[in-house]
């Protein structure tokens, strides 16, 4: 069936009304936590309660939609790095743009680490960790990355970037960039590794462990 012309500009404006309202949970989220309620977040993106109801139905079908939106983001960013011809290029592009999407974010950072899903977090695991693989497999085949170094150390090193940025942010935005290069250099050749890397499974349960204390804690400081 053809398109009613005026039926375009609406959709138009949906769109824009439905990006409003993620950006805009994503900033108040951040701020005040899930205890926010959508009506705050349809005054923060300066639109109608009704508007927000229209697309979402409570703040948690919002947080969802924060966190799929989060997740094509930092997926996509993998798929870009491992595409790369040079796998070191690759894997330094992806440490900086997913922890620059992250640090620069606070509501993008505490949907992403406090999300209590397992499910979407296994679906995620499995679209990133092949990516990652085959870039730290290949770093390793031109001597870019040391021998022990694997997968799961590029996730953690993002972790801990965000960490930096978690800790610092208000007085040092950008300081976690000091450290990116000295994280870099770990993945060199250097010193034999003292404890050995944490296995998938093992990267999988510490994030799932890590969403469920940070859902205890919230918990606690809301009772």
């Amino acid at each position: 069936m053809t398109e009613s012309p005026a039926s375009r500009p609406l959709r138009k404006d949906a769109a824009r009304n439905r990006a409003l309202l993620i950006q805009a949970g994503r900033e108040v989220f951040a701020l005040r936590g899930l205890e926010a309620s959508l009506d705050d977040v349809a005054r923060h993106a300066g639109l109608g309660v009704g508007t927000a109801y229209r697309h979402f139905t409570n703040k948690h079908e919002l947080a969802r939609a924060i966190f799929t939106e989060a997740i094509e983001e930092i997926v996509a960013t993998a798929r870009n790095a491992a595409a790369m011809d040079d796998p070191w290029a690759g894997i330094v592009a992806f440490m900086e743009k997913a922890a620059e999407a992250q640090t620069k974010d606070r509501g993008l950072r505490e949907v992403l680490m406090g999300m209590n899903d397992a499910g979407e977090m296994e679906r995620v695991n499995d679209l990133i960790s092949p990516l990652l693989t085959d870039l730290v497999d290949r770093g390793k085949a031109i001597g870019a990355v040391r021998a022990d170094a694997d997968s799961t150390d590029v996730g953690v090193a993002v972790i801990m970037l965000c960490t930096v940025a978690d800790v610092t942010g208000d007085v040092a935005p950008d300081l976690w960039r000091r450290y990116l290069p000295m994280l870099l250099d770990g993945l060199r050749a250097g010193s034999e590794l003292p404890v050995p890397a944490l296995s998938p499974d093992e990267f999988r349960q510490a994030m799932v462990c890590h969403k469920q204390r940070l859902i205890r804690a919230v918990t606690r400081s809301t009772a």
